[in-house]
């Protein structure tokens, strides 16, 4: 387990410390983003995309990341719950509603490095720092460049604050309702020729009952949760053109679903190297090591004891890249590069009979590589951008076993998995021509794949009294995809977009029923998604009005396994046809007033479409303002009207999301 080493690095961190929202081609009236990073290649506006400043990722009700990036038209995690509720290993992302999955098919890059779990795909969002983030940039659609193999659904780059201009001195501390706290203190500080920043945060909470009330039994306990992050960072200059920048952190995040005993963690230490040059020759070198694991108690919905310990999932994921351009003229640009990512993990689990005693073991787990090569280019010439790229990666999964050890040591099932490998290619582009000042046209298209984590290859899991095994033979997923945008300012601060698309998922990964609350992890034919993508933003004076809606029509193409034939023409599990939101905000002299209004529309728990998630809409308020000497008060106001929020639904057993809560905080920035 890696509870000592994270508890000794948050300590030792902590004692050291001792609203824009928009388009990319609305970047000159949105707040600037450092980006600590090489340049954006000169024709990335073809291929779309938002952009959101950092105060925005911190101006939400809730104070957590994926509220901020909900914001964005078709962005969803596998369940409604959020980083407090959910358990960890569900938290998988995706833009487009091309079916939910707990692992990732969108791919979410801190300065270039792939966050997702090596070994479940989730993204551990509790243990990235709002507060010190500088922004986010969105591109939907497949991702071809570096780290493209598993951007099958598009990509998020957040981006961190640089080390050198941030405000010496930060910290926080904010009160909620049931009993809930949330503190971060930050430094930032030179050191020799750079900088060094140190991060640390905790939050904890009695939590709500997830469970109605009327569903409640004895053993019913509310969702307390309870998080902590440090993040030590440091860049320095290297040469007259070159930075060479250090990131280390850890995490540790507890929670209890449901029942009293049910208790999960994952929790991890996450280092990381880069290196940028931005001379005639422009480059960028990144290694990063990840080292996390996770746990968590099956508690019966019958009997209410817990019948399986997930006690351990040990994993080291690692991985580096290397991107070169080399001299290039105004409105040009070829970057190359290779990149490579790998994982080892092993589940280790106990089934327990009633009375709390050991009856058998699976340890299950393996070994997973992928490299790539990939080459793009850009050239604008006046109105018109062009872009392509092309990649083309070697994937291999080996190490594969499934073993159960009954409690004299004997093995009563030692199953050992065949290497799997590929060598797929990926292509993408896009254009765009600017028809006149108010007025441009886009339009791309892309492939792409996305290979199955260890975790759905090899370890099952249950939420009671579902059961989904795992499949070792799942095949890679496969992305063909078109879009066509337009993007008009009809006058001075008001802007709108709509996108088209139509992508088809071959070959998705779903969890299939075979039986009587059994499922499994399957390729089906297909998912076809199309739909509809819509932002309007308003700019007037002090008022902010955004607003954005996706509508995605998706239908499973069954194929040809003959468990997955009955979802022919259904949805895809977890995926809304409707989402989106308002946003309505007034800010000036250090004065936000700022209300938010979502909606998700209806959805199935289950790929039968038996299991209905009704449509919930909410909204949200938010207050802040000064106080003098670098001191803000905060008031926050989530779920304002109590929304019933359903997140799980299993035959009429339901899970309930985050109701009405208030919170008030207390913010100080040190010049």
């Amino acid at each position: 387990m890696l509870s000592r080493s994270v508890t000794l690095f948050t300590v030792a961190t902590c004692l050291s410390a001792g609203p824009a929202f928009g388009q990319e081609a609305d970047a000159d009236e949105a707040k600037d983003i450092v980006v600590t990073g090489l340049p954006l290649p000169p024709a990335q506006g073809a291929y779309g995309g938002d952009t959101i400043d950092g105060d925005t990722l911190g101006a939400t009700a809730s104070g957590r990341l994926e509220e901020a990036l909900a914001r964005i038209p078709g962005f969803q995690q596998f369940r409604r719950s959020d980083s407090r509720s959910a358990n960890p290993s569900a938290q998988g992302i995706t833009l487009r509603g091309i079916g939910g999955n707990a692992t990732s098919r969108t791919l979410l890059l801190l300065d270039g490095v792939p966050q997702a779990d090596a070994f479940f795909g989730f993204i551990p969002v509790s243990a990235l720092p709002v507060e010190a983030l500088a922004g986010a940039r969105v591109t939907r659609g497949s991702g071809v460049g570096p780290f493209g193999a598993g951007a099958v659904a598009g990509t998020i780059e957040l981006f961190s604050r640089a080390p050198g201009e941030r405000a010496p001195l930060s910290a926080a501390l904010t009160l909620g309702s049931r009993d809930a706290r949330e503190g971060a203190v930050g430094i930032a500080m030179p050191l020799g020729a750079g900088h060094i920043a140190i991060d640390a945060g905790h939050e904890a909470g009695d939590g709500f009952f997830t469970t109605p009330e009327g569903q409640r039994v004895a053993a019913s306990v509310p969702a307390r949760y309870r998080s902590s992050r440090a993040v030590l960072s440091a860049a320095a200059p290297l040469g007259e053109a070159g930075t060479l920048s250090a990131r280390i952190a850890a995490f540790a995040d507890n929670r209890t679903l449901r029942f009293a005993g049910a208790d999960s963690s994952a929790e991890g230490v996450d280092a990381s190297l880069r290196m940028l040059w931005r001379g005639d020759w422009q480059a960028e070198a990144l290694g990063w090591l990840q080292m996390r694991d996770f746990s968590t108690v099956v508690v019966s919905a019958a009997t209410f004891r817990p019948t399986l310990d997930q006690r351990d999932t040990p994993t080291t994921g690692w991985g580096g890249k290397i991107e070169l351009r080399p001299p290039s003229t105004a409105g040009k640009l070829l970057r190359f590069g290779a990149d490579v990512r790998g994982a080892d993990g092993v589940a280790i689990e106990d089934a327990l009979a009633a009375s709390g005693a050991r009856t058998l073991t699976r340890r299950a787990g393996g070994r997973s590589l992928i490299a790539g090569a990939f080459v793009e280019g850009d050239w604008v010439s006046g109105p018109f951008a062009l872009t392509g790229g092309a990649r083309i990666d070697h994937w291999r999964q080996e190490g594969g076993f499934r073993q159960e050890l009954r409690t004299d040591g004997s093995v009563a099932l030692d199953d050992r998995f065949s290497v799997q490998s590929g060598t797929p290619l990926s292509l993408r582009s896009a254009a765009s021509w600017a028809v006149d000042e108010s007025l441009s046209l886009r339009a791309s298209a892309y492939t792409g794949f996305r290979v199955p984590t260890l975790n759905e290859l090899y370890r099952g899991f249950t939420v009671f009294p579902v059961v989904t095994r795992a499949n070792a033979a799942l095949a890679p997923e496969r992305i063909e995809g078109i879009e066509a945008a337009a993007e008009w300012q009809p006058m001075d601060g008001l802007s709108l977009g709509v996108t088209l698309f139509d992508n088809r998922l071959e070959r998705a990964i779903a969890n299939v029923t075979i039986g009587t609350n059994l499922r499994q992890r399957r390729n089906v034919g297909a998912i076809a998604a199309r739909g509809i993508e819509g932002e309007l933003r308003w700019l007037s004076g002090p008022w902010r009005v955004e607003a954005g809606w996706a509508f995605s029509d998706a239908a499973v193409r069954a194929g040809t396994d003959p468990a997955a034939a009955p979802l022919a023409g259904l949805e895809p599990a977890q995926s809304p046809r409707h989402a989106g939101g308002v946003t309505v905000g007034w800010e000036r002299g250090g004065w936000l007033a700022q209300a938010m209004l979502r909606h998700v529309g209806r959805q199935y728990e289950d790929d039968r479409n038996s299991d209905v998630l009704p449509a919930a809409t909410t909204v949200d308020a938010l207050v802040r303002t000064p106080l003098g000497g670098g001191f803000q008060l905060v008031l926050r106001a989530e779920n304002l009207f109590d929304e019933k929020v359903l997140t799980r639904n299993v035959a009429g057993s339901v899970d309930l999301g985050a109701p009405r809560s208030f919170w008030l905080g207390l913010r100080w920035t040190g010049e």
